[in-house]
């Protein structure tokens, strides 16, 4: 019970504008809901982080949440744990399978789920969304698709041993009885993870082909590769380079803005404007974990409490000429570019510096964000809150996420690469 109120006087005191997607009214009657349902005189870690993120999820900010309880699924996992058998991507709002780990073959790739044990999806996604913290529903089912249905259907339901499944499929319904798959060879070890941005150059005729992974790890080992990329770019006289920011957690601007000087033909900033919020819950957080001598952190600690105050960033610039792509340039986005790719999309899109390509992302490119992240005092649960308000170069504030150009439809977790292969079709011809 103590870490739920330290919990509300955290959002209350250190969030940038925790009313920004909901209400006082709203906020206050989750926290006395949550409240009012702790009947037992201790929860398990499970039910804690799930009862502490039924709280955090009322805020609707994506970047202020509790993970999803992953020491608990391992806990399960290694005791023997079974798990739903279907794994589902969302395709104009509706839920289809996209993986069939079950015993029963005739469940079709494609096929929507209408129900499962009698309930229907909607009441079934009415139980699992307040586990999940996102502006708006779009991105709420994305990160469905990044935690994986089947997780978050365990940890709002439990262990369930078979299931009774409504489909559709051909206009037809149907119901087919599965059962459970063992979590870790039926599932686990048989799946990927939808967030997989890994460091990958290749060439395609006329076009180049760079992920240059996360924004965030090793900074010179990245930087390295950015370098060698373009090196060999520039070799092979490539006319077309494409960027594929898809399924990308984010990260930095210091990663981002070093690829974007490869292409930019002039100076140019991350955001248009970047503010923060101080408060004493987050200086006490920085004074324990943090360089206080660094002038970002000082400049936090300088500032009242409750003052929201700009933070300037310089300028970045391109590199010399002789060094940068000339081409054009097209960026691959989806419902899964996270957080900065999603910021720097919509800055190489404001800036003319490429051309967009793919669907809308499920991140906006002007946020809350600049999480800091700490621990609840009882549980040692992780919080993360967001801090700052980030607005995207151009100065919209519009609550869309960065619109394509070019509209391709990715058909997430199925074996095709309708975004690039539809692409390069069209440029390498």
């Amino acid at each position: 019970m103590k870490d739920l109120g330290v919990l509300r006087e955290s959002l209350l005191e250190a969030h940038y504008d925790l009313y920004a997607y909901t209400t006082e009214r709203k906020f206050d009657a989750a926290y006395l809901e949550a409240k009012s349902s702790i009947t037992q005189d201790s929860l398990n870690l499970l039910e804690a982080s799930s009862h502490f993120q039924r709280l955090i999820s009322v805020v609707n900010n994506g970047h202020t949440e509790i993970d999803f309880p992953g020491q608990s699924y391992g806990e399960y996992a290694y005791a023997g744990g079974t798990i739903f058998p279907l794994e589902i991507a969302f395709e104009y709002s509706k839920p289809l399978v996209r993986k069939n780990w079950s015993d029963n073959d005739r469940i079709p790739i494609g096929a929507e789920i209408l129900s499962i044990k009698g309930k229907s999806i909607s009441e079934i996604l009415s139980k699992i969304y307040p586990q999940i913290s996102a502006e708006r529903p779009y991105f709420k089912n994305a990160k469905i698709e990044l935690y994986s249905f089947p997780r978050l259907y365990w940890q709002v339901f439990g262990r369930q041993d078979t299931f009774e499944v409504k489909i559709r499929s051909n206009e037809k319904t149907k119901v087919y009885l599965v059962k459970a798959v063992n979590l870790i060879e039926g599932f686990e070890m048989r799946r990927n993870e939808v967030l997989n941005a890994q460091m990958i150059l290749k060439f395609y005729k006329k076009s180049a082909y760079l992920n240059p992974g996360n924004f965030a790890g090793d900074e010179q080992k990245y930087q390295r590769f950015i370098d060698s990329s373009f090196i060999e770019i520039s070799r092979k006289n490539s006319e077309n380079l494409i960027i594929d920011l898809r399924n990308n957690a984010g990260g930095d601007n210091a990663f981002s803005d070093y690829l974007v000087s490869y292409f930019a033909d002039k100076s140019f900033k991350w955001n248009s404007e970047f503010t923060l919020k101080t408060s004493q819950f987050l200086k006490e957080h920085i004074r324990q974990n943090n360089d206080t001598t660094d002038t970002y952190f000082q400049q936090i600690l300088a500032h009242k409490n409750g003052e929201i105050y700009d933070y300037e960033f310089d300028e970045y610039e391109p590199q010399p000429i002789e060094k940068r792509f000339a081409g054009k340039v097209f960026v691959l986005v989806n419902r899964q570019s996270h957080s900065q790719s999603a910021v720097a999309a919509a800055q190489i899109q404001d800036y003319n510096f490429g051309t967009i390509v793919g669907e809308e992302t499920g991140d906006y490119p002007s946020l809350y964000a600049s999480q800091f992240s700490y621990k609840l005092p009882n549980t040692g649960i992780p919080v993360k809150v967001s801090k700052g308000y980030i607005v995207r170069v151009n100065g919209s504030k519009k609550e869309e996420g960065v619109i394509p150009e070019i509209y391709i439809k990715d058909h997430l977790l199925d074996e095709k690469d309708e975004i690039l292969d539809t692409l390069l079709n069209n440029i390498d011809e």
